[in-house]
């Protein structure tokens, strides 16, 4: 069993900053890739950026150059700056890996957490 806990999320101002933090935890032998997504209501869930356990990275074009994703072993984080209001949405922690004891492949989601971006 994995379990991912995710924190960060609130309520900031236009042009603010908020950083998104994600740890997983549990029978992990490996991660393969962490990353985020987010989901706005009625609409598909969307990527915003991931990291493979190589170090590459991708970001949803709507986001590069004022969010940057970064992990330290099991967690995962989302710096976000520049906010706009429609980046307001539920952010979701992914975490696929290799799960104790029987080497199975896993993908987890964290259980969300609100950023709303409001004057």
């Amino acid at each position: 069993q994995v379990q991912l806990v995710e924190s960060g999320g609130g309520l900031v101002q236009p042009g603010g900053s908020l950083r998104l933090s994600c740890a997983a935890s549990g029978s992990i032998l490996s991660i393969y890739a962490m990353g985020w997504y987010r989901q706005a209501p009625g609409k598909q869930r969307e990527l915003v950026a991931s990291i493979t356990s190589g170090g590459s990275i991708n970001y949803a074009d709507f986001v590069k150059g004022r969010f940057t994703v970064s992990r330290d072993k099991n967690t995962v984080y989302l710096q976000m700056n520049s906010l706009k209001p429609e980046d307001t949405n539920v952010y979701y922690c992914n975490v696929r890996g290799l799960s104790a004891p029987w080497r199975t492949d896993f993908t987890y989601w964290g259980q969300g957490t609100q950023v709303t971006v409001s004057s």
